[in-house]
């Protein structure tokens, strides 16, 4: 008896184990090849309702994602009815549903921003703890989900080794391989935990290039050995994580790709050879907007398409420029190109598998529309910001100390030199002691403002000095360098770029972001009232890679 229940048992696990798939392969098996080609597709929809014209372009080729930019976004009572009307259209002609994607990054790339939280530049992620990390991918996850978004194109996977970076700069997680690509694979959890798809983008990694791919092909010319230890470290931890797509970007790397100036979107050695060969990522392989120079002025859009595919990508990104009509012909010019043999069935069934298993795992076939005026409720900004407060006071970083100069203690004698358009500064971490001595400056501090900064710093045991992106600001600049370098604690509120320009300070502070609450928990830590937790996701020794 009891042998015959674990038989059944046994049985019944099987099938609870196989139905996804038996259902997805029944799924595919009814669709027609244009409605297999459609979910080869991301396409864009322009504004903040849908037209019929565009109702009549979906429900035509029923595309597997709809991507949302800045024209289509809103408040969440606005975005989620037009997600629904999106979703709506695929059931009202019985269309498989859609996956809905979204940049929201943090930082210089969120594009939801009004009734949503302001997110901080990525590296802080990377250098919290893990489980801040993940509770931050969780608290975008239930932001993007509240208003129907169910796929976030992030985290940027990218490494920031090349100062000058005219489109990756301040987007990515640092530039130490390891603790960047811990950040990646920790948000990354958070993020699917919740039931949002991640995915890490520019595979195989677009921190050291020179040109912006927007507008033309850029070279990456380091070699196998330097893209294996760094570039790909990353990518391989967010793969390791779990991540459910990749997206590749339009760089040509000679040291992957012989043939000359061909993309890594539709090189058939980066996709199939080392991205899912050689480092096993099973997931949706999403090329980067087609649109964009680095491909449009160098191919066709049909020809772009079709080399893509047989490079092994799954899912064309058609882009925010391209209007609905060049987007129908480059659906038609893959079902043509199948028709004719070109393309094989075959490996389009294997790109729409992929994806009709994602949106089974995700549960996104049993779509059911959201409420609309409970929208801001679920987003919850209020109840967010105390993650944003854990991230802050997780976050912030001692770079390092070499005189012992922190936690500043109230035996000594301590001058604080901050930017007066940041009088929060002074208000937070005057409460920790008064009788330090303050400085106000402009945020191009004259000749005057340094001397009387120079005469506090003389007259101390310790100087701290704010800084906002003096890598850009030589008045800031002047003002670090003219104090005694040896008891001067600089704090960086932005771009950890500052240290470059003062780097004999004793010792160097990062938050990361200029966001508001980075000064109360900078002012905890500088104090002694929390632990120093953060650890420092760039190499500031080797920050400028040299040219390639």
């Amino acid at each position: 008896m009891n042998s015959q229940r674990r038989l059944l048992l046994i049985f019944l696990l099987a099938l609870i184990l196989v139905k996804p798939a038996i259902a997805q392969t029944s799924r595919l098996d009814s669709m027609s090849l244009e409605q297999r080609i459609g979910q080869m597709f991301m396409v864009t929809l322009h504004g903040s309702v849908l037209p019929e014209v565009s109702r009549d372009f979906i429900q035509k080729w029923q595309p597997g994602i709809v991507v949302l930019f800045t024209s289509n976004t809103g408040t969440p009572e606005a975005i989620t009815r037009l997600t629904n009307e999106y979703q709506q259209a695929m059931q009202d002609v019985g269309a498989v549903p859609l996956l809905i994607a979204i940049d929201q990054e943090g930082g210089v790339v969120q594009r939801l921003s009004e009734g949503f939280t302001q997110l901080p530049a990525p590296p802080i992620i990377a250098a919290s703890p893990p489980e801040i990390a993940q509770s931050v991918g969780r608290m975008v996850a239930e932001e993007l989900q509240a208003v129907g978004i169910n796929m976030n194109l992030a985290p940027v996977a990218d490494l920031d080794t090349y100062r000058d970076n005219p489109i990756i700069r301040l987007r990515t997680f640092g530039n130490d391989p390891q603790i960047a690509g811990e950040g990646v694979g920790n948000y990354v959890r958070g993020l699917q935990e919740q039931g949002v798809i991640g995915t890490l983008k520019h595979f195989p990694g677009h921190g050291e290039t020179r040109e912006d791919s927007h507008g033309e092909l850029p070279v990456i010319r380091l070699d196998r050995e330097r893209l294996e230890s760094t570039e790909f470290e990353p990518f391989r931890l967010g793969i390791e994580a779990g991540v459910e797509a990749v997206l590749v970007s339009h760089i040509w790397f000679p040291a992957l790709e012989s043939e000359p100036n061909i993309p890594s979107s539709l090189s058939p050695a980066v996709v199939t050879g080392v991205l899912r060969d050689e480092m096993g990522f099973d997931g949706l392989v999403l090329t980067d907007a087609i649109d964009m120079g680095a491909v449009d002025l160098n191919f066709t859009y049909d020809v772009a398409v079709k080399r893509a595919i047989n490079a092994g990508v799954d899912i064309i990104s058609a882009g925010p420029s391209v209007n609905l009509e060049l987007q129908e012909f480059m659906m038609q010019s893959l079902l043509d190109a199948v028709n004719n043999g070109e393309i094989s069935e075959a490996r389009i069934n294997e790109s729409v598998e992929r994806i009709l298993s994602v949106k089974e795992r995700y549960g996104l076939m049993d779509w059911q529309p959201l409420d609309v005026n409970s929208a801001s409720q679920r987003v919850n900004v209020e109840g967010h910001a105390a993650v944003i407060d854990e991230l802050f006071r997780g976050g912030v970083t001692i770079a390092y100390d070499r005189n012992n100069q922190l936690p500043l203690t109230d035996d000594r004698n301590i001058a604080i030199i901050f930017l007066a358009t940041r009088y929060q500064i002074q208000t937070e971490c005057s409460q920790y002691n008064p009788n330090v001595r303050w400085v106000g400056v402009g945020d191009n501090p004259s000749t005057d403002e340094i001397g009387w900064a120079r005469e506090a710093a003389n007259w101390s045991d310790t100087t701290v000095v704010f800084t906002q992106n003096a890598y850009n600001n030589p008045e800031q600049q002047a003002l670090v360098n003219a104090l005694p370098q040896g008891k001067t604690v600089a704090v960086a509120l932005f771009s950890t770029y500052d240290w470059f320009t003062f780097p004999d300070v004793s010792a160097f502070v990062a938050t990361y972001s200029p966001m508001r609450p980075a000064v109360p928990a900078v002012c905890a830590m500088l104090f002694g009232a929390i632990p120093a937790q953060g650890r420092m996701p760039f190499v500031l020794e080797t920050n400028r890679a040299p040219d390639s």
